[in-house]
C-alpha cells in the first residue's frame, strides 16, 4: 500500500506542454530548410574558407538559382493547391525554343525559322505558355486527367515542339529586351536576379494578401470545404495551372538569354531543381501549408548545396545523389509534419 499523497501512476504531460510540442510539430517543416540551410553553410565554409564565403560567391548563388526561382513560383502555386506540374522544364525549353524560333538568326544557324520584330517575337512566346497551361489547365479541370499524368504528356508535348522547331539544330538570338533581362546586369547585379526576385515579390503578395491567394489555400487545405464555402475550385486549379506554365515560359525565355542558346533538352535539370526547392523548403505536397517564403528557403539550399560541392570538388555524378537524398529527407520530413498535424487536429 502506498504512503499517503504518493502518486503511483504516470499522469498524461502537462498542459503547459502540449502547446509547445504542438507548435513544434507544426513548424517542424518550416524549421527543417533553414537547419538545413546553417548546417551547409557552415560546413562548406570550414571545407573552402577561401572561396566559398565570399560576396562574388554569393553573387554567383544567387545568379545559379534565378532560373529555377522563377519556375519555382509558379510550382508554388501548383503546390499549393494539391496539384503537381511535371511540365515545367519542358514547357520552359519550348517557350524558350519559340522566343528563338520569331527571333533573326546568323546565316550559319541552319533551322527554317520565320524572323519577326523582337515586341512580336516576346508576345508570340509568352501566349505559347499561356496556350500551355490553358491546354493543361482544361485537360485537369474539364475532362478530370489527373494533374500527374496529365502534365507528363505536356512534357513530352513539349519536348516534341522544341524538336520541331530547331531539329536538334542550335539557335542563339533571342529579342535585346530579353537578351538584356538574361544576360546584362545593373551595376554589380545581374538583371536576372532582380527579375526573379520581383517574381518571388509578386508571387508572395498574391498569395498572401489577396482573395485568390486565400482560395489556393483553402483549395490546397480542404477542397470539400473550400467548395461548400462557395470558391469555384476548378477555376482556382486552372488559375494555378496556367501561372505555373507562364512562370516556367518566362523564365525559359530568360534562360535562353543567359546562357548564350537555345536548344533541346536544355532546362532537363530543372524539373527536380524546382520542385525540390519547393518541397525541400517546407511547402506541403498535400496542398495548404507552406508557400514562397519556403520556397526561397529551398532555393538557397540546394544553390548552397550545389556551388559548395563544386568548391569541395565532388564528383559530378555523385553530386546528382547527393541532391537525391536531401529531396528524399525532405520528403520524409513532408510526411510525417502532415501526419503529426493530422494527430493533434
Amino acid at each position: 500500500m502506498s504512503a499517503p499523497g504518493t502518486d503511483t501512476t504516470a499522469g498524461p504531460p502537462s498542459s503547459a506542454s502540449q502547446p509547445r510540442l504542438h507548435w513544434l510539430h507544426d513548424q517542424l517543416r518550416n524549421i527543417a530548410p533553414f537547419i538545413t540551410l546553417l548546417s551547409l553553410v557552415v560546413f562548406f565554409s570550414v571545407a573552402s574558407p577561401a572561396s566559398f564565403l565570399t560576396w562574388d560567391n554569393l553573387a554567383n548563388v544567387l545568379t545559379q538559382i534565378s532560373v529555377t526561382a522563377i519556375i519555382a513560383t509558379g510550382l508554388t502555386f501548383v503546390i499549393l493547391c494539391a496539384e503537381i506540374d511535371l511540365s515545367v522544364g519542358s514547357v520552359a525549353n519550348a517557350v524558350g525554343v519559340v522566343l528563338a524560333f520569331f527571333t533573326a538568326q546568323d546565316a550559319s544557324v541552319n533551322i527554317a525559322n520565320v524572323p519577326l520584330p523582337g515586341w512580336i517575337a516576346i508576345l508570340l512566346a509568352l501566349a505559347s505558355a499561356v496556350a500551355f497551361g490553358v491546354v493543361t489547365a482544361f485537360c485537369v479541370t474539364v475532362i478530370g486527367i489527373p494533374s500527374f499524368i496529365m502534365t507528363l504528356a505536356m512534357l513530352q508535348i513539349g519536348a516534341g515542339v522544341c524538336a520541331m522547331l530547331v531539329r536538334g539544330q542550335i539557335a542563339y538570338n533571342v529579342p535585346d529586351f530579353i537578351k538584356v533581362l538574361g544576360s546584362k546586369a545593373v551595376g554589380p547585379v545581374p538583371w536576372i536576379v532582380i527579375v526573379a526576385a520581383l517574381v518571388l515579390a509578386v508571387g508572395h503578395f498574391v498569395l498572401t494578401y489577396t482573395r485568390f491567394g486565400r482560395y489556393v489555400y483553402m483549395v490546397g487545405g480542404n477542397r470539400e470545404a473550400a467548395e461548400y464555402s462557395g470558391v469555384n475550385v476548378k477555376a482556382i486549379i486552372a488559375s494555378v495551372m496556367i501561372i505555373g506554365a507562364v512562370c516556367s515560359g518566362f523564365a525559359g525565355m530568360l534562360g535562353v538569354a543567359h546562357f548564350g542558346s537555345a536548344q533541346q533538352d536544355e532546362f532537363v535539370d530543372y524539373l527536380l531543381d524546382s520542385i525540390a526547392a519547393v518541397v525541400v523548403g517546407g511547402t506541403s505536397l498535400f496542398g495548404g501549408q507552406g508557400g514562397i517564403p519556403n520556397t526561397i528557403a529551398g532555393l538557397f539550399v540546394l544553390g548552397v548545396l550545389n556551388n559548395g560541392l563544386d568548391h569541395v570538388k565532388i564528383d559530378s555524378f555523385l553530386k546528382v545523389l547527393i541532391r537525391g537524398l536531401i529531396l528524399l529527407a525532405a520528403l520524409i520530413i513532408n510526411i510525417y509534419a502532415q501526419r503529426m498535424r493530422s494527430r493533434w487536429t
